[in-house]
């Protein structure tokens, strides 16, 4: 049966100009994305965020409205409107593209009104260490959303739905504070003793009212947009329970079969299979460490053991529940978590992700187009090539040749049902050299020539 490689485009990032258009610019690139191979697409947050039309989406003020009340400065959000957001998922799903939503369910931000609260401040690199008695904080954590009047959802949220905050109005003191009376969850990343606080007001999954109303959101953003899938940010921050539970509500209320991408930012291996073995609702995570294994070796000018890039991977460990990437929002220059693969090392990256058989890779926005801002260049005409390889091409049988410190390769032998289909791949981050492989039955006997122009002619044997 004839069937097209999987491949997922995150289609923002970070320095995106506040005018309101990605809604309306991804009707118009949906034919064009289906036609380079493109099956699902990853959309911002597309909920109202504490920024207004300035903010990424990352600063959730109100779930409920995705561009549609006068909220925060604006109706609209940075992307466009509600309807906006609504016809961009048809037109992409028109194409046969599915789409990913992007949720940011971890914390709340741009409260309403402050309010006292008893807290305890804890140690920001331990925050199971607290530090000194508990006092009264100033801290805004009411939420009215006065601009939607009830429209979808009466429920509001106060200090009680939250665990902790990051700063107290009395001392003007920026910090951890933990509410009295409050704990952090226990199945969360240990990183720093425990992190359950990222950021904002974090959200308290201990408390049954805050989850409920979860549930229920997500059903209702479900029925609204149908979209095929999700984004989880920030899971590691986020106990591995919830999701679990919620993402099972989701599932058996849909009449269609729901992919998820969970982002668990950790270079630690073992941490992103202990969170598959636990969690069966989550169907894949970004995978972090091969990233990270890209930036290092992009840095290490010529001396890293290539041979060696995918082992402690999850595309290496565990296939088919890895979602490969070279950069993302959160990479990419000036971010928090900046880990930016350099540009030269980029091709080789790209094409370690799309030209295998290996889990579902995702290109970046910032990489296809390019980052403006930073002056970052596109890729768009190398990535294009690539991405009709992985379509016509990147099919069969495939044998590795990572027996070399500096060059590596693999064939992909093709296969009955993709004409013409096949294909070999040769990496150096060095000056180069020679490597013998066996191309297989298929492709026996043809001219193989370098799609990238990277190479010269005479450099090809058959």
């Amino acid at each position: 049966m004839k069937s097209t490689n999987k491949t997922m485009m995150q289609y923002f990032e970070w320095y995106l100009p506040n005018d309101c258009n990605l809604w309306t610019n991804i009707i118009k690139v949906a034919p064009d994305l289906h036609k380079m191979g493109i099956t699902s697409v990853w959309l911002p947050p597309a909920s109202k965020s504490a920024g207004g039309i300035n903010d990424t989406g990352y600063g959730v003020y109100d779930l409920y409205d995705l561009g549609e009340f006068n909220q925060k400065g604006s109706i609209r959000t940075k992307y466009g409107t509600k309807d906006e957001y609504i016809s961009a998922i048809r037109a992409l799903q028109l194409e046969g593209i599915q789409v990913l939503a992007d949720i940011v369910l971890n914390h709340r931000m741009g409260a309403d009104e402050m309010q006292d609260i008893i807290a305890y401040k804890v140690n920001p690199e331990n925050r199971n260490e607290v530090l000194g008695d508990y006092r009264t904080i100033s801290a805004w954590t009411k939420f009215n959303f006065e601009g939607r009047k009830n429209v979808y959802s009466d429920f509001k949220l106060d200090w009680s739905h939250f665990t902790s905050i990051d700063y107290d109005n009395y001392s003007k003191e920026n910090g951890i504070f933990r509410f009295y009376g409050k704990h952090f969850s226990e199945d969360v990343d240990k990183e720093l003793g425990n992190y359950d606080y990222l950021m904002g007001c974090d959200v308290d999954f201990n408390n049954l009212d805050t989850v409920d109303d979860l549930n229920k959101w997500g059903l209702w953003f479900l029925k609204e947009t149908n979209v095929d899938g999700f984004r989880l940010d920030a899971i590691k921050h986020i106990r591995s329970s919830f999701y679990k539970k919620w993402l099972k509500t989701l599932k058996d209320s849909s009449d269609k079969e729901l992919f998820t991408v969970g982002e668990y930012f950790s270079t630690n291996i073992d941490s992103l299979l202990n969170y598959l073995n636990y969690n069966n609702q989550v169907d894949s995570l970004f995978d972090v460490p091969l990233h990270d294994h890209f930036k290092i070796a992009s840095e290490s000018g010529g001396h890293y053991d290539m041979s060696k890039i995918f082992e402690n991977t999850l595309v290496g460990q565990r296939p088919s529940r890895a979602v490969t990437f070279v950069d993302n929002h959160d990479t990419e220059p000036g971010q928090a978590l900046e880990s930016w693969v350099m540009d030269w090392f980029k091709p080789l990256a790209y094409s370690m992700i799309m030209l295998r058989t290996s889990g579902i890779p995702c290109i970046f926005y910032g990489d296809y187009y390019g980052i403006p801002e930073k002056g970052i260049p596109p890729m768009k005409e190398f990535l294009d090539t690539i991405m009709l390889a992985r379509k016509y091409l990147a099919y069969g049988e495939q044998k590795d040749y990572f027996d070399n410190p500096n060059i590596i390769g693999w064939t992909l032998e093709g296969d009955y049902y993709h004409q013409d289909s096949g294909l070999a791949v040769i990496l150096s981050d060095g000056e180069g050299g020679a490597k013998q492989m066996n191309v297989g039955k298929n492709l026996a006997g043809q001219v193989l020539y370098d799609c990238t122009r990277k190479c010269s002619r005479n450099s090809l044997r058959r």
